[in-house]
C-alpha cells in the first residue's frame, strides 16, 4: 500500500545532554512523556501536514505496521508513536507519515506537537501493550483526506500553533488535491465497470 516515512525524534538540553535518556526499568522521563502527550493530542489536528494526499490514508490498515490510532507504546510497531532505543539513544519514532509526505511539513507538525506537550506539561494515557489496532481508548486516525482537512481548517489549536495563513494555505492545497481526484475515474473503477 505504500512506504512509511517514520521519523525518529530526540531532544537535547542546552548542555548537549539527551533529554530522552532513560533505562527500560525507569520508563520514559517526564520530558519524553510530555512530548508523547503533545504528539497524541495535537497531531489529529494537523493531519494534512503529514498525510497530505488521498493515497496517504490507504496504507493505514490494521496489522500493516502502519498505525490506525493515535496511541503510543514501548517498542510497539503498531502504535503511532513508538518509544525506541535505550540509554543515550532513546528516542521517539512517529510512524504516521508515508512516503508521499513532505518531510519538512511532517517534521514541523511533530515539533509543534511535542513543544505543545512540553509547554503544557501534558500527560499521555497509558502505553498500549496489546493489539494497537484494537485500542478503542485511542482516537482513530481519520479515514481519508476529506475528514482530515475538515478538522484541520476548523481547529482552534491548529490555528493557534501554526497561524491562520498556514492553516488556510495547506487546507486549500488539500482541497485542491481532493477536487483533482474527484474529477478522475481511476483504472480500478473502470475495471470494476463503474464509469
Amino acid at each position: 500500500m505504500g512506504s512509511g516515512l517514520h521519523l525518529h525524534l530526540s531532544l537535547w538540553n542546552e548542555h548537549g545532554d539527551p533529554g530522552f535518556h532513560h533505562s527500560r526499568a525507569q520508563g520514559p522521563p517526564p520530558l519524553m512523556t510530555h512530548a508523547i502527550a503533545g504528539l497524541l493530542s495535537l497531531l489529529p489536528h494537523l493531519a494534512p501536514l503529514y498525510l497530505p494526499t488521498t493515497n496517504s490514508y490507504k496504507r493505514l490498515r490494521p496489522h500493516s505496521f502502519a498505525p490506525t490510532r493515535y496511541n503510543w507504546g514501548i517498542d510497539h510497531r503498531g502504535c503511532a508513536v513508538r518509544v525506541t532505543g535505550h540509554g543515550l539513544g532513546a528516542r521517539l519514532e512517529v510512524r504516521l507519515a508515508g512516503s508521499d509526505a513532505n518531510i519538512y511539513l511532517a517534521l514541523a507538525a511533530y515539533i509543534a506537537a511535542m513543544a505543545h506537550g512540553i509547554e503544557e506539561k501534558l500527560t499521555p494515557r497509558q502505553a498500549c501493550e496489546g493489539d494497537a489496532y484494537q485500542d478503542t481508548s485511542s482516537m482513530p486516525v481519520y479515514a481519508d483526506l476529506a475528514e482530515a482537512v475538515q478538522h484541520f481548517e476548523h481547529s482552534t489549536i491548529a490555528h493557534s500553533q501554526l497561524g491562520k495563513d498556514v492553516v488556510d494555505h495547506y487546507a486549500r492545497a488539500a482541497r485542491a488535491e481532493l477536487d483533482w481526484h474527484r474529477s478522475r475515474v481511476t483504472d480500478t473503477e473502470q475495471q470494476r465497470g463503474i464509469r
